[in-house]
């Protein structure tokens, strides 16, 4: 990771995974990270909607000139590059592998801008949509960035999955539904 924002951040969520795959959505304090917050999100995990914003801060709508809630991730890069980002994000819900990524983005006056995206699962729970976290910085200085507008078109340039120590034997959760049945969740 390149940014220090990325970095910062991927730590937080690596004490608070405690060694498992991912930590829940609710180990996260906002309190803990609020200088970072303006560039930190939250996606609904629903690859048929595009991976959709739940929550975005601020400086990255500042990025886009426009609110992104509820706003498909997958609208914003090119249309070559949405498959393969897709496939990504489908790795990082589905098996909870961290991931950053490199990507460029059109100002509208045609500067090329250069971005670190961090995507970051949360723990799947029964009962509750699955949905990850991350975090979209911009290489180039904040002041820079904000003389050129809002940016479009992102592309994909680059992209690796982080390594996770998983550590410690697998728990298991005991749950007794009904008289005579029991289920086993399975945890880290």
């Amino acid at each position: 990771m390149k940014h220090p924002a990325s970095q910062e951040f991927y730590a937080y969520w690596d004490r608070k995974r405690a060694g498992a795959a991912a930590p829940e959505r609710g180990d996260l304090e906002p309190g803990h990270v609020r200088h970072l917050l303006g560039d930190i999100f939250v996606l609904s995990c629903d690859a048929s909607a595009g991976y959709p914003f739940r929550v975005a801060g601020t400086r990255m709508c500042a990025l886009f000139g426009a609110d992104l809630k509820g706003r498909s991730l997958l609208s914003l890069f090119r249309e070559a590059d949405r498959g393969e980002m897709q496939d990504i994000l489908g790795i990082v819900a589905h098996e909870t592998q961290a991931t950053v990524a490199g990507a460029t983005s059109l100002a509208p006056d045609g500067t090329r801008i250069h971005l670190e995206l961090l995507l970051l699962p949360f723990s799947a729970r029964s009962h509750a949509p699955i949905s990850m976290t991350g975090l979209l910085a911009p290489l180039s200085p904040v002041g820079e960035l904000q003389a050129y507008g809002s940016l479009k078109d992102f592309s994909l340039t680059s992209w690796r999955h982080l390594k996770q120590d998983r550590r410690g034997p697998r728990a298991l959760r005991k749950w007794s539904l009904i008289r005579g049945l029991t289920m086993y969740e399975g945890m880290r």
